[in-house]
């Protein structure tokens, strides 16, 4: 078993800037790979693999390692999406994501003035959604793995009964989060060592949950909805206001959904539909794109960035209004993908001067209505993607939205609950956590499901597994996930130096263009500002997690993307 994890942002970057003139070799194995956040994460799905499992059976495994060793986004009290691409081609799209409360009203967060009430969708037991994790990895082991929950289940009990040391990152976001901890006791009781800061070295054991994964094991997610955990839920809900309810526990269920499914030059792209933004968003970059010749145009060069970013805000404008849970409202998804309207949109972009946001509008709502039946989010989520011996794939984006969600956890179960209700459009018109304007498709509602950005992707050339992959960074996702894309098809770079390579990111309001600390030059930017753009240097962005497939040879390579300091490769 190989293993590989990161240690140095600095001397990656320092030799990294110009993608081409530096090439790494990614990681290679002629078996199974995961690649995830967690080197402790990625081995759980290594040791279902020595089992005989297939990659779903390896990634409901990883999944569950991740909410005990990554608890800042891995979790069984949040949601996500998975996609799984079977051997004979069959690819199917999961969607567990969270749901509004019954008792969730509208103007839930709003004052009697209509304005927003800080934090309230943000923190505390009020903030979450009814989880969907236990009932989605469920549901993709049952159809589509060969092992039964305790088997798969086994090595995060184990971690979280015997315990791992903690990392660096992990240390200082207890330290820094510590008045946020103290506010809710079973929250500190595990994130603190009574009232102690863990240090470097320490191990931490989560007795809790691993009684929690044990229950689970046992009695499948009935342990969760209806049983024990369910118990302990309730119990919290009640105590410190928050609106989950039995009903809601037993009433929740996962959704089988048809896949998004289009064509990036001779490529065949599969990816997440509505409840989440990011599939449409990707596809339709993508078609917009495949009309220009990108490597004529340089990568990352400021006739690309400003392409991009143009593009880029007029399908986050379309997010703003059209898009939503499918099953609630209407979304025109045939027509938002469609060439025709990638079309439109690329004819319409000014090609030497930036558009301001506010002079940007939605796509034509009879058009888009007209054109093809209607089908019925932090930057701590966290993605995983596996592929087996056999040439199964799963790519898996779940999060509790914020880092660690709510901060609230449930007490005797030892787990985080998510602040996902803050994914919906509180008031119409202002930004969520991540700038995200949403309208009337996105309000709160009953049992809805709260618009995402996640965008598990994979992707076949002439019916073969090609790439898997997928990123956390909320909206950032979407232009993540796309860009290294790009940079695998039409600027030709392993798997490795396409993730490495620098980001940018744009989303129509706030109307600026984000690039990271480094790798963007000083005449970049400066061409960029000449043509209107406001620049912002923010944060590095994403974490892809990407295995790129090479059939003919029959070699699996794996990438590591350094900005956080987590991802972790595993072959066997």
């Amino acid at each position: 078993m190989k293993i590989f994890h990161l240690v140095t942002l600095i001397l990656f970057f320092s030799i990294t800037i110009v993608p081409g003139i530096y090439s790494h070799t990614p990681i290679a194995a002629r078996t199974g790979m995961v690649v995830s956040s967690s080197q402790l994460a990625s081995e759980a799905g290594i040791e279902i693999f020595r089992q005989g499992g297939n990659a779903v059976d390896a990634a409901v495994a990883v999944a569950y390692a991740l909410a005990v060793t990554y608890p800042q986004a891995g979790n069984i009290g949040g949601g996500g999406f998975m996609l799984i691409r079977l051997s004979d081609g069959t690819v199917t799209a999961i969607d567990y994501r969270e749901t509004a409360p019954l008792k969730a009203t509208v103007d839930m967060y709003l004052d009697r003035k209509g304005e927003i009430i800080p934090d309230a969708s943000l923190r505390g037991a009020k903030s979450a959604g009814v989880p969907g994790t236990v009932a989605g990895l469920s549901l993709a082991l049952s159809q589509h793995g060969t092992m039964d929950l305790k088997t798969v289940l086994q090595p995060a009990i184990n971690l979280a009964r015997n315990g791992f040391s903690v990392s660096l990152g992990i240390i200082r976001d207890f330290q820094g989060l510590k008045d946020d901890f103290k506010k809710y006791p079973a929250t500190a009781k595990i994130f603190w060592k009574q009232g102690i800061p863990y240090q470097l070295g320490d191990t931490l054991r989560q007795p809790d949950l691993a009684y929690t994964l044990e229950q689970i094991a046992a009695a499948g997610s009935d342990a969760f909805y209806r049983g024990p955990i369910s118990d302990l839920i309730i119990k919290a809900m009640q105590r410190d206001g928050g609106l989950i309810t039995r009903k809601d526990l037993a009433q929740y269920s996962p959704v089988i959904r048809q896949p998004l499914i289009s064509t990036y030059r001779n490529y065949t792209i599969y990816t997440m539909p509505p409840p989440t933004s990011g599939g449409i968003i990707l596809l339709g970059l993508l078609k917009a794109l495949e009309s220009d010749n990108l490597t004529e145009l340089g990568h990352n060069s400021s006739s690309f960035i400003h392409l991009f970013s143009e593009i880029s805000n007029c399908y986050f404008a379309d997010r703003a209004f059209f898009m939503g849970d499918p099953d609630f409202v209407n979304v025109p998804v045939a027509g938002l993908i469609s060439p025709e309207y990638a079309q439109n949109i690329r004819l319409s972009i000014n090609t030497e001067h930036h558009t301001p946001g506010q002079e940007i509008f939605h796509g034509d709502s009879v058009w888009l209505a007209q054109y093809g039946a209607m089908l019925p989010e932090s930057d701590e989520t966290t993605h995983f993607s596996v592929v087996d011996r056999w040439g199964n794939a799963v790519s898996n984006t779940y999060t509790l939205n914020d880092s660690y969600g709510s901060y609230y956890v449930i007490e005797g179960a030892g787990f985080l609950m998510n602040n996902e209700m803050d994914d919906f459009s509180i008031k119409t018109g202002v930004p969520n956590m991540y700038g995200l304007v949403g309208g009337k498709a996105n309000a709160i509602v009953p049992r809805k499901r709260m618009l995402s950005s996640m965008t598990p992707t994979i992707i076949t050339k002439n019916g073969n597994l090609f790439l898997v992959l997928g990123s956390p960074g909320g909206s950032k996702i979407i232009t993540s996930v796309c860009q290294v894309i790009l940079n695998v098809i039409d600027h030709k770079m392993n798997i490795q130096d396409a993730v490495i390579a620098p980001r940018i990111h744009s989303q129509w309001l706030p109307d600026e263009v984000v690039i990271e600390p480094l790798g963007i030059s000083h005449d970049v930017v400066k061409n960029l500002s000449s043509m209107g753009h406001i620049i912002r240097k923010g944060s590095f962005m994403g974490e892809v997690q990407a295995i790129q497939v090479d059939t003919e040879h029959g070699i699996v390579f794996g990438a590591i993307d350094l900005r956080h300091g987590n991802s972790a490769v595993s072959s066997y």
